[in-house]
């Protein structure tokens, strides 16, 4: 058994609060570039929630009908509705979350946070949580190749933090996509987690090891598994 050196944490509803942001930012996009006209909204929404985790662009081009063009034009409009509803609402943590970060990092284990969000979002949205030095690292589907639900993501924070093998990796995340793309990266640990998109049939339906009422839950999750066998009791 290969004990956990890498937790690769997801961002929106699963240490971030979304509390429907990213659903509403999608929506100002599609009515501002006219996406949302290519389909019953209702349709489109349900995409969004199915392919929620996943790469804007890549859903966008969905929406699109395969259009490039318009799908980054509406990627575009898309990060900018999110800043203004971020800038709108702020951004809050799920709590515990910045606890439990720092008690993984206080144990020796790095910290990597992912997104399907472009670089200045996910940077906004960490400066506005004060969480600039708390993590290892931060990655967006332009830092690794392709977003989820391909292993790019947790492939390239292992490759940035260091760690000795993809069984020495952990992944956490609130959608079938977070969880498919630590399964296909060969994770040691994947937990879906409860406080986003999707529900406990759909997170195990893609393969997680448990599903937990929150991201604060993981590091005893991987403890009772003997994972984490030296970490203090909180």
């Amino acid at each position: 058994m290969t004990a956990i050196e890498l937790v690769v944490f997801d961002m929106a509803g699963t240490t971030v609060r979304d509390d429907g942001v990213v659903e509403q930012a999608f929506q100002r996009a599609a009515e501002r570039t006219g996406v949302a006209d290519r389909m019953p909204w209702e349709d489109a929404l349900q995409h969004v929630r199915d392919t929620m985790g996943q790469s804007k662009i890549e859903v966008f081009l969905h929406l699109a009908d395969g259009d490039r063009p318009a799908a980054e034009g509406a990627t575009a409009a898309f990060e900018a509705a999110y800043d203004e509803l971020i800038a709108e609402q702020g951004a809050e943590e799920i709590p515990g979350a910045r606890e439990t970060i720092e008690q993984l990092r206080d144990a020796g284990l790095k910290v990597a946070l992912t997104t399907g969000f472009a670089p200045v979002t996910r940077d906004a949205l960490i400066d506005a949580l004060g969480w600039r030095d708390l993590v290892d690292v931060a990655l967006s589907p332009v830092d690794a190749g392709r977003g989820r639900p391909h292993p790019d993501l947790v492939l390239t924070a292992l490759l940035r933090t260091g760690a000795s093998s993809v069984q020495a990796v952990a992944v956490a995340g609130d959608t079938a996509s977070d969880v498919q793309s630590g399964r296909r990266a060969g994770a040691g640990f994947v937990a879906g987690v409860l406080t986003g998109a999707h529900d406990r049939a759909t997170l195990s339906g893609a393969g997680a090891d448990a599903v937990l009422s929150s991201a604060v839950d993981l590091r005893d999750a991987l403890a009772e598994r003997g994972l984490l066998a030296l970490i203090p009791s909180a």
